[in-house]
């Protein structure tokens, strides 16, 4: 009994320690991107640059751990018909989300661009919906209505509004809610699933060679002329390694808990990430009404999130369930989240 119960206790202490990992290095992601780009002594504004930085060395990472020291087992059934139909679309979309979602915090705080996110679950199911995947119901359409209505007294609140950020950080939205409409016609349609290691090798190039065109045509110039900018090589690859071991740490969340639970750690990650800009940006100024709206904004969220789990339950999947929506976002869009 006594072992049981040890046993028990040591296995919830590592699922809250996984837990507290993946909001440690998620929050700290995002304010470290938003340093790095804002930063007077790198002097590095260069969102796109700096996303093509994080997806080349995450692809250059995944091949010597997969390939040279094999730490890291590749699943198989990747063909070349599922690489371009499916891998590319995801990785452009993905490489679209982060250079966007990166740029938005040229303009404004790392609070609002979090608030606008909120927005995600109706962006969605719109495409899920013109995609065939959902269905529209009056139970969804007011979930959808909360979430909405929460965004915009979220954004009614905001004292320092720049509509150029506001457009980029949609942007990234759609993006995101693009990827992820995709891998769920990856995941149904070609019966191929891949955790998040496999599926960081196989997306990372595509994502970084879509980076690459626009980067030569917009920053590569700029770069090049503009030579005061000082990009410590420490502090490159600390930056890399944390979006990669944000990755690493989704990964060993889903393994070790359950959809609702990573779910709920998202939301508290949000939070935390909201209220802890506005001690360490001066550029977040946080009002009673953007909280107001923030909050009704992730009470429609929860009620997403909590109509999602029992469809999949009621569908007599429960592996789907416990599985299924962690597994398409596991590819992180949080390091630019």
């Amino acid at each position: 009994m006594a072992d049981r119960l040890r046993a028990l206790f040591k296995g919830e202490a590592l699922t809250y320690a996984y837990l507290l990992l993946y909001i440690a290095l998620s929050s700290g992601q995002i304010f470290f991107n938003k340093w790095v780009l804002s930063s007077k002594e790198i002097n590095f504004p260069y969102p796109l640059g700096l996303t093509l930085l994080h997806m080349v060395f995450s692809s250059v990472l995944c091949f010597f751990l997969t390939k040279v020291f094999k730490i890291m087992k590749i699943e198989e059934g990747m063909t070349v018909e599922i690489y371009v139909s499916s891998v590319m679309p995801i990785g452009a979309m993905f490489a679209m989300t982060l250079w966007l979602g990166n740029t938005a915090y040229m303009y404004i705080s790392v609070a609002f661009a979090q608030m606008l996110k909120a927005i995600m679950p109706v962006a969605v199911f719109i495409l899920g919906v013109a995609a065939g995947l959902e269905v529209m119901s009056c139970r969804m359409l007011l979930i959808m209505s909360v979430i909405s209505f929460g965004v915009l007294v979220a954004s009614y609140g905001e004292i320092n509004i720049s509509w150029i950020g506001v457009v980029y950080q949609m942007g990234g939205v759609v993006g995101e809610a693009l990827r992820l409409i995709f891998m769920e016609i990856f995941v149904k349609r070609k019966g191929l699933k891949l955790n998040p290691i496999s599926l960081m090798y196989y997306v990372s190039p595509c994502s970084a060679l879509c980076l690459l065109i626009p980067w030569i045509f917009l920053e590569k110039t700029k770069m090049e002329e503009n030579s005061s900018w000082n990009f410590p090589l420490l502090v490159l690859t600390l930056n890399s390694l944390c979006t990669f071991a944000l990755n690493l740490s989704v990964f060993l969340v889903i393994t070790h808990t359950s959809a609702l639970t990573i779910r709920v750690a998202g939301v508290v990650k949000d939070w935390v990430v909201v209220l802890l800009s506005a001690l360490l940006f001066a550029d977040t100024k946080l009002t009673i009404i953007n909280l107001v709206g923030y909050g009704i904004a992730i009470a429609g969220v929860a009620a997403y999130n909590n109509h999602k789990l029992k469809k999949e339950v009621s569908r007599g999947n429960p592996e789907e369930a416990e599985s299924s929506q962690p597994t398409l976002t596991a590819a992180s869009s949080d390091s630019n989240k």
